[in-house]
């Protein structure tokens, strides 16, 4: 998916084992380093179990916030940033209807054969097509 973000000198791509955001920022620190910021882009149904998730201690989640930054984009109705973290969430705002669009949905159009393509941008359609053959 380097593809998609190879015109920006702000952005990379990489692939990580862990599950939860605060696993892959880990991950990705170990790669780039501490010093950088990290954010972490998902959607309106992402960022909202990610705040209600029961972590195990009450504050998990906003010590995760102080290692990364989440950019929430309006999937399924806006997003509500909770009160007290203004600082650590942004609403990402996108021109367009994009709540159709969502990566579950193309990997299973993929898997049972269904068009696909209008739902991924055109530079990263091969790289998609490979990885999900």
């Amino acid at each position: 998916m380097l593809t998609a973000v190879s015109e920006s000198p702000h952005f990379s791509v990489a692939c990580a084992e862990g599950g939860l955001f605060i696993e892959i920022v880990r991950e990705c620190r170990g790669a780039y380093g501490g010093d950088i910021r990290l954010s972490v882009l998902c959607g309106r149904d992402a960022a909202e179990r990610a705040a209600d998730w029961n972590y195990g201690t009450p504050d998990a989640f906003p010590a995760m916030l102080r290692e990364f930054h989440l950019l929430v984009a309006s999937r399924g109705g806006e997003y509500a940033v909770p009160p007290g973290f203004t600082h650590a969430i942004q609403r990402l705002e996108l021109e367009g209807e994009f709540d159709h669009v969502s990566a579950s949905e193309v990997r299973q159009r993929i898997a049972s054969g269904g068009a696909w393509e209008h739902l991924v941008p055109q530079a990263v359609r091969d790289g998609v097509r490979r990885l999900y053959r």
